[in-house]
């Protein structure tokens, strides 16, 4: 046999035989292998979970206990507002002077009923009473202090003196509200008072009483008749 002479192609051996691929599942499998998601917020909730339970059953029970504590108080000492009311009013001085300077002192009957009959209420220092005429303060005066027991209605008088300037219109208004014998006045009432529950005193609140009051007359040393009186009561905390 000639050296020209074609070889004919040796048979691949085994290892060396092509297989087919699948072209449309290559990118499968040359994906790389993502890390593992770390489940931060997974991890915590069981402790959470863990610590909610571990408090609801002490935080349930004592708002079960407050309310029923509130509830026990509330159905056996029945609270009710105390009332107040301007029953009557004295003028000792009012007058106004050529520079349109008001002076003006003001003897005021009032009435503060106190319906409880197992709370006592402690009027304190600091008070403010005052008398308006309307945007302008005619005159000041303070609260008495004392202690009022259950059930128990006190009558009192106090006095509020002042002196402010006026306007020429409120003069002009004033001076005919005299003739029709309709004057609007409001008295405004700031209390600081603490309540009494048996043997234990509470902490300190703001007594607030605002009341609206037409009387026929503002002269001095008269008899003057109070025609409306309509009062609000509320508490400052």
């Amino acid at each position: 046999m000639s050296s020209s002479t074609a070889q004919r192609p040796m048979p691949p051996s085994d290892h060396q035989k092509i297989h087919p691929v699948d072209v449309e599942a290559r990118p499968h499998l040359l994906r790389s292998p993502r890390p593992p998601r770390q489940c931060h917020g997974r991890t915590r909730r069981p402790f959470i979970a863990l610590l909610t339970t571990a408090r609801s059953p002490s935080l349930i029970l004592l708002i079960v206990i407050v309310a029923a504590t509130i509830g026990i108080l509330y159905l056996v000492l029945d609270p009710k507002l105390p009332k107040y009311s301007v029953d009557r009013l004295r003028i000792t001085d009012f007058s106004v002077d050529s520079g349109l300077n008001a002076r003006a002192s003001f003897n005021l009957t009032v009435t503060a009923k106190n319906p409880n009959k197992h709370i006592g209420i402690y009027y304190e220092d600091n008070s403010h009473l005052s008398v308006w005429y309307s945007d302008i303060s005619l005159c000041e005066g303070s609260f008495p202090v004392f202690y009022q027991g259950h059930r128990n209605t006190t009558v009192m008088t106090v006095t509020l003196s002042g002196q402010t300037k006026l306007g020429s219109d409120v003069v002009t208004a004033l001076r005919a509200q005299q003739q029709t014998g309709k004057i609007p006045l409001k008295f405004r009432g700031d209390v600081p008072v603490k309540v009494k529950l048996g043997g234990l005193k509470l902490w300190k609140v703001t007594s607030r009483v605002r009341c609206d009051l037409v009387v026929d007359s503002l002269n001095a040393n008269n008899q003057i008749s109070i025609k409306t009186s309509d009062c609000k009561f509320s508490l400052k905390l």
